[in-house]
């Protein structure tokens, strides 16, 4: 399907429409206090435009924070100089001994030095003298006493970004991999790169998506898993997948995945799509597909994407196939979104589900990882001017966000591969899904974040639904969890605190790859491997590192792991698969999967 073909807003039957929230007037009634408020607000968002999204304040508070606290330490100060000292004599040594070993080695996932040519001098030396710098500025910047941590944190992470800026890899003179291609080609791979680049700048500013989505088109390379889209409301479509065995389990799967991305994630190339997996093993599965707000859609609410998001797919499931309870599934804020639905389930006695799997996503934020350091109390008061005047957050301000936790990754490592070698770096699906990014409404992320980030509601058992607590002890459905051991969105020891706020069988896998790569981990995929264990409601906690201590790693995907699981909690007589869609319900065929929503840009 083109995607020039598919409406921006698709027309919707009339049971199937929303009622959205309204905007508060800002007519003549609006009062003078308002009127401040907006005018701050669009100070902020002025603001905003010119710092790309980041408070100049945040950072200020960190650097004065920091350099108070370290002027009246002079016992850190002397330190620190002992410290300079001793890595100015290793680096000296190192310069003038042959043949000596290094004196410092790259930290782990560290691989810009990487290539034989950096054993030599110069460039050994050059290499040897930013590590070792880099080193002295992780002492400089962490165990400041009297510093707030959360300061440290953005001071730490500030000089970082700094350090990687001037590291000799990204320099044509300093990197010996880029001066023996330059030899081999006769320098026209600087040639290529500025080509490349032109074409780069070219598709960002008029909108275009990378070089190479091109060849990853929902409906056509990925997202092909066959179905229906057999509900829509404003905010999601449903899709209902179809049967690929004579019977099928009699409990269905409902995946919920986060709205900050496209559902397909789930369902990329055939031979890593999670979705025909579960198609394949006898499951009969339904997917969320969530719509790309705009800016009409900044009053959805947290509310909104449960009631009118989950609650309402649930609805149809049970509708479609009545008489069984569910199989509920949640991947990032999709699974923050399901436990806050299940425990609010739980509070009704609202029995419906027979499971629930939560995929990297977080219950409680009081460790939420490197993300935080874009969140505090002076950030949000900028993204809310941002957000106020756009009315949601743009995917370009997530991705840069994003960027910036992994430059090494996915900035300069970048630049010096396509640019400096001249060589394009091959687009894979992952990539392409990556690229295909998503906006979040202003009333419901500022909502997120202030309510779970800052104020931790749900892990304090304060987050109100319905004028009730959404306490997740109530919830009495097992639980499967998956943490990444590289996870900078999720980090897995974040999401491992499902153990200590909860009271029924949890049970927990770690597996290798990072918040997407990790996922998307289907068997046969070289290199994977995964921890797991089951703690049941009345057994001992163990901290993270006892959890890992006791629980040694197996190779392979965990998916493998799930599905059993999930075979385990499901009915053992197998029945005949459930007809697509129920119209007699109110549930017709609306059209083939993936279904127009995950075309909206």
């Amino acid at each position: 399907m083109s995607k020039s073909m598919v409406p921006e807003t698709t027309p919707l039957p009339d049971q199937h429409k929303a009622v959205l929230p309204q905007r508060p007037s800002s007519g003549p009634a609006q009062t003078g206090e308002e009127a401040f408020n907006a005018l701050d607000r669009m100070s902020q968002a002025s603001m905003a435009r010119l710092t790309s999204g980041l408070s100049p304040a945040s950072l200020a508070l960190a650097l004065f924070d920091w350099s108070i606290h370290l002027a009246s330490a002079p016992g850190k100060q002397i330190g620190l100089a002992a410290s300079a000292y001793r890595k100015a004599t290793e680096l000296v040594t190192h310069a003038v001994t042959p043949g000596s070993p290094p004196a410092i080695s790259p930290l782990p996932g560290d691989y810009r030095f990487s290539a034989e040519g950096w054993q030599n001098p110069p460039f050994s030396l050059w290499s040897q003298a930013f590590l070792l710098g880099q080193q002295w500025w992780e002492e400089v910047t962490h165990d400041v006493a009297g510093m707030t941590p959360h300061h440290q944190d953005v001071v730490a992470f500030s000089a970082r970004q700094m350090l990687d800026v001037v590291s000799p890899s990204n320099s044509p003179l300093a990197n010996p991999e880029i001066i023996a291609r330059a030899l081999e080609t006769g320098g026209s791979n600087f040639g290529r790169g500025f080509q490349n680049w032109l074409e780069d700048a070219g598709r960002l500013a008029t909108g275009q998506p990378p070089v190479g989505t091109e060849d990853f088109v929902p409906g056509r390379e990925v997202a092909v898993t066959p179905g229906k889209v057999v509900y829509r409301n404003h905010l999601i479509e449903l899709i209902q997948y179809a049967p690929t065995t004579e019977t099928v389990f009699a409990e269905p799967v409902l995946i919920v995945p986060a709205w900050i991305m496209k559902y397909y994630i789930l369902d990329l190339s055939p031979q890593n799509s999670l979705i025909r997996h579960l198609v394949a093993a006898g499951h009969t599965v339904f997917c969320v597909s969530w719509r790309n707000p705009t800016a009409a859609d900044r009053d959805l609410s947290m509310h909104d994407y449960r009631e009118m998001g989950l609650m309402a797919a649930l609805d149809a499931v049970g509708s479609i196939v009545p008489g069984v309870k569910i199989h509920a599934t949640g991947y990032c804020l999709g699974g923050t979104l399901l436990s806050i639905a299940a425990a609010a389930m739980a509070q009704k006695g609202d029995d419906r589900l027979a499971s629930i799997t939560l995929l990297a996503a977080q219950t409680d934020f009081t460790e939420p990882g490197e993300l935080a350091l874009f969140i505090d109390d002076s950030q949000l008061h900028l993204l809310d001017g941002m957000m106020w005047n756009r009315g949601y957050l743009s995917a370009d301000q997530m991705a840069g966000a994003f960027q910036l936790l992994r430059s090494n990754d996915l900035i300069w490592s970048r630049l010096i591969h396509d640019y400096l070698m001249g060589e394009r770096s091959p687009m894979t699906d992952l990539m392409a899904w990556n690229a295909d990014s998503t906006r979040m409404p202003y009333r419901m992320h500022v909502e997120y974040l202030q309510r779970l980030y800052l104020d931790n509601e749900l892990a304090a058992g304060q987050f109100m639904v319905d004028g009730r607590p959404a306490v997740l002890l109530n919830i009495r459905a097992p639980i499967f969890v998956v943490g990444t051991e590289r996870d900078h969105v999720a980090p897995w020891h974040s999401v491992y605190k499902i153990h200590q706020i909860t009271d029924t069988d949890v049970t927990f896998v770690l597996t290798s790859g990072g918040h997407n790569a990790g996922i998307v981990s289907e068997p046969g995929h070289r290199g994977r491997r995964y921890r797991v264990a089951t703690k049941e409601a009345i057994g001992p906690y163990l901290s993270p590192k006892e959890w890992v201590e006791a629980n040694a790693p197996r190779e392979g995907s965990w998916w493998t792991e799930w599905v059993d699981w999930l075979d385990r909690r499901s009915t053992a007589e197998r029945v005949v698969p459930p007809a697509l869609g129920a119209p007699g319900a109110g549930y017709p065929q609306l059209g083939d999967a993936p279904g127009t929503y995950v075309f909206q840009r």
